[in-house]
């Protein structure tokens, strides 16, 4: 077996794909979730277990094991080939398999080993003399040694003993640019260290492939505060959240996360016993983060610093959150501490509690509103509930709306009456666009049981290829070109795979090779049921045969064209005496083609 199709065999793509999206089965085969390439707020991304093939019908993705960690990772073919052979103990051939890696998958295979000499390096700093002040730091801030080793944080004296180190290694001029690491000097030849005098952070991509570095100033004076490794090849800052790769999992099972803004903020929660804790990495939370969290969880808990700047880029987060259909909710913590400070000063047991017992997203709004306007007054409380109108439209379930109008108006003190008469008149105003009517399939039922089951059963197939290409009954059917695709995958020396077939078609057919795997209930063993959709299709073609040649010899007859009416008739007697000889098969048929 060849070291591909070998390494496709041992890995299951359900597991592969559940690393990434939250998958939940409908069925022995298949699993659906929200698609991890397009926004969407309804599933439109299904997995076939049986056959290792995924499919979006929202984007149009889909393909193999190899196809999805490309498509998410963006992966070269060599590169998702290695990963799922490292991550499944298959070693790699001395030879052959490593020619399949282009210029850019050997670039960033480069840039992955770098980081990794670059964090055995600031590890070995912080231990060092030169690390004094960084241990100090962390001392300070009551972070221990093994929390220090369990996140890999090091520490950059500067100069260049980091660059002189990847050149030693063998890297590239191109590839040290590259990395962000060394800056290249400006006057002399060779390279300086970006980072000086910082502790640092390494930073994971959901895979748990080190791709990054942040490091955090130890004087007052440096600036910036924190300074991230540029974007690279192997790095993108908005399409990564810290700590995914350790969170993920926790994100699953409780169909929550934490979101929080700092480094320290997230090892703090961590080790506090909240472990779906992510950060937004200092930044400005991006839509494609959000849609990062979304594969995960649908419900995110943001705790960011409780100051005027944490408030209100908690708020531009929550937007983006509530925009991608997730729930939020909002823990502010007392005493102006930030999650790190509150889990050392307070405990686990309390910020866990925080976490649990966290104020829904316009319930915070609410209190926001109380805070600045005069409720006291009828007049400040009016100006306060109006303040929350625009998020209260963003809410598309109506039931819902209504809900949450009834308690923020007792929350506010305002009357919900008045309150939902003028949602209803704005609602008035807003035409939203229907949904378009859901295309209908051409597949005939006995087309698409017998196309399934020649998909799906491996004793169908073996049977039934054989007569059906025969019968030559498949090439006038909406399907031919899949039919067709199939006989000439029978042929070749190729074992059966969807992946395979899917290659042959254009894209009107592999939607419709989609739409016969992951829809219908469940088939039964398939021989008979598939020779009985092979006996319906040849008598629906028989009878579609004959009813055009009762109209051709009318069309004679009245031309006066006797004897090619009289040949047409001799044809239309033969067809039927055909027919009679397997009346008895065309009777289980016929149940079929109903």
């Amino acid at each position: 077996m060849d070291f591909a199709p070998r390494v496709k065999s041992s890995v299951d793509i359900v597991q592969v794909v559940g690393g990434y999206v939250r998958l939940k089965k409908q069925g022995p085969h298949r699993f659906v979730a929200l698609c991890p390439f397009h926004s969407e707020k309804t599933p439109s991304f299904s997995v076939h277990a049986g056959l290792q093939f995924f499919k979006c019908f929202g984007c149009g993705k889909g393909g193999d094991v190899f196809n999805f960690l490309m498509e998410i990772e963006g992966m070269s073919f060599f590169e998702a080939l290695k990963s799922l052979a490292e991550q499944h103990g298959i070693p790699l051939p001395k030879r052959g398999v490593g020619e399949m890696a282009d210029a850019d998958a050997r670039r960033r295979a480069a840039l992955h080993q770098m980081q990794e000499t670059a964090q055995r390096f600031f590890r070995s700093q912080l231990e060092a003399a030169e690390g004094a002040a960084a241990r100090q730091y962390l001392e300070e801030r009551g972070l221990p040694a093994e929390a220090a080793s369990e996140f890999g944080l090091g520490f950059a004296a500067g100069g260049d003993r980091l660059s002189r180190i990847l050149q030693k290694e063998g890297f590239s001029a191109e590839d040290i640019q590259a990395g962000g690491l060394a800056l290249k000097r400006q006057e002399g030849e060779g390279f300086f260290d970006r980072f000086r005098n910082r502790l640092m952070f390494p930073i994971w991509s959901e895979s748990g492939k080190l791709i990054a570095f942040a490091g955090r100033a130890l004087e007052a004076e440096q600036q910036p505060k924190y300074l991230n490794s540029p974007e690279s090849p192997i790095y993108k800052k908005s399409l990564v959240l810290y700590n995914l790769h350790r969170a993920k999992e926790q994100m699953r099972k409780r169909d929550r996360a934490v979101l929080v803004e700092g480094y320290l903020d997230a090892i703090g929660a961590w080790r506090a016993g909240v472990q779906e804790v992510v950060a937004s990495c200092g930044t400005a939370l991006t839509n494609e983060q959000v849609r990062l969290i979304g594969r995960h969880a649908r419900s995110v808990t943001v705790n960011f610093d409780p100051d005027s700047a944490g408030r209100s880029a908690a708020e531009r987060s929550i937007h983006l959150l509530l925009e991608e259909g997730l729930h939020a909710r909002v823990l502010s913590l007392p005493d102006g501490l930030d999650p790190y400070e509150f889990c050392r000063r307070r405990g686990g047991e309390a910020y866990r509690a925080g976490i649990d017992g966290a104020t829904g997203y316009y319930f915070w709004l609410a209190d926001r509103a109380r805070e600045q306007y005069d409720t006291r007054s009828a007049e400040g409380r009016v100006a306060a509930f109006q303040s929350l109108l625009p998020a209260i439209n963003r809410i598309h379930n109506k039931i819902e709306r209504v809900a949450l109008v009834n308690d923020l108006a007792d929350r506010l003190g305002v009357q919900a009456p008045l309150v939902l008469e003028n949602l209803r008149r704005a609602a008035a105003e807003r035409r939203e666009p229907s949904a378009p009517a859901a295309a209908l399939s051409p597949l005939k039922p006995a087309e698409r049981l017998l196309l399934r089951l020649l998909l799906e059963d491996e004793d169908a197939r073996r049977e039934l290829i054989e007569p059906a290409r025969r019968s030559g009954v498949t090439e006038d059917l909406a399907a031919a070109r899949i039919f067709r695709a199939l006989f000439a995958l029978a042929d070749s020396d190729q074992p059966f795979d969807v992946t395979a077939l899917e290659a042959r078609l254009e894209e009107a057919d592999r939607r419709i090779l989609s739409e016969v795997l992951f829809a219908g209930a469940v088939l039964a063993s398939g021989r008979e049921q598939g020779q009985s959709a092979l006996e319906a299709l040849e008598t629906a073609a028989a009878e579609a045969r004959q009813k055009a040649l009762h109209q051709q010899i009318q069309e004679a007859q009245k031309a006066g064209k006797l004897d090619e009416a009289l040949q047409l008739l001799r044809l239309k007697q033969e067809l039927e005496g055909r027919r009679a000889g397997r009346q008895p098969a065309r009777a289980s048929a016929a149940q079929v083609s109903h």
